[in-house]
C-alpha cells in the first residue's frame, strides 16, 4: 500500500471513529490487564460478564490475593482456560504487590515478566492504559494487515514490526484499536463485508465480496 493510501486508510477510519478504545470494559490499568489476560481465546463479551461480578468484589492486586485462586475462579469459571488464567493471575499479582507496590509497570521488560503476560498483552496495556503507540497484534490485526496490504508479513512480530514502520506517526496511538474493530466488524475472516468497507478501494484484496452484513 502507497504511503498516500495508509493516511487515507487511516483518516477514514479516524472520521467514523475518533476516539476509538478496546471493548473490555475497565476503569483502571490493573483491571485492563486483568481483563487481558482473561480474554486470550475468548470474547470480550465474555470477559466482561465475568469481570461485571468479579471487580466490584477485588479489582486490586491485594484484593485478588484476598479472594485467593479458588475464589477467583468461582468469577471467572465461564471463561475458557479459565484454571491456568486464575492461576496466573494470582501469581501476577503476589509480583506486582511484592515488587512493583500494587501498581502495574510502565514498562514493557516487567510487564512481560509477569505470569501470562506475552509481548501482545504487553503492547494492549502500554497503548490503551498508559498512552503509548504500540500496536498489539492479534488475529485481527494480522488478517487485515495481510489482507489488505496495509503491513504484511508472515509472522505476527514482523507485521508489528511493519506496523510501526509504516502507519503515519499521527495515527500511531489509535492504529490497535482501528484495525481490531476493523477486523472485528468488517473485515471478517469467513466472510469479509467488503460492500459495507469504508477502505475498499484501497484494499489489496483481490476475492472481495459484495456483502454488506
Amino acid at each position: 500500500m502507497k504511503p498516500a493510501d495508509r493516511v487515507a486508510f487511516f483518516s477514514r477510519l479516524r472520521e467514523l471513529n475518533p476516539k476509538p478504545t478496546t471493548e473490555l470494559e475497565y476503569s483502571t490499568p490493573f483491571e485492563l490487564l486483568a481483563a487481558v489476560l482473561l480474554s486470550a481465546q475468548a470474547t470480550d463479551v465474555g470477559v466482561n460478564k465475568a469481570t461485571r461480578k468479579l471487580f466490584p468484589v477485588a479489582n486490586t492486586p491485594g484484593g485478588l490475593l484476598a479472594l485467593g485462586e479458588a475464589g477467583l475462579k468461582s468469577y471467572i469459571d465461564t471463561i475458557g482456560l479459565y484454571n491456568a488464567k486464575a492461576a496466573n493471575l494470582i501469581a501476577t499479582c503476589r509480583i506486582l504487590v511484592e515488587r512493583h507496590g500494587g501498581e502495574v509497570p510502565r514498562d514493557r521488560e516487567s510487564l512481560e515478566a509477569l505470569p501470562g503476560v506475552g509481548r501482545k498483552t504487553a503492547n494492549v496495556v502500554l497503548n490503551t492504559a498508559f498512552g503509548e503507540p504500540t500496536i498489539a497484534v492479534d488475529t485481527h490485526i494480522f488478517r487485515v494487515s495481510n489482507r489488505t496490504g496495509l503491513a504484511p508479513g508472515r509472522t505476527v512480530d514482523a507485521v508489528e514490526q511493519k506496523l510501526l514502520k509504516v502507519v503515519p506517526a499521527e495515527f500511531r496511538l489509535d492504529a490497535h484499536h482501528w484495525l481490531i474493530l476493523h477486523g472485528r466488524y468488517v473485515c471478517k475472516a469467513r466472510k469479509p463485508l467488503c460492500g459495507a468497507c469504508p477502505v475498499r478501494d484501497l484494499c489489496r484484496f483481490k476475492d472481495k465480496t459484495d456483502a454488506v452484513g
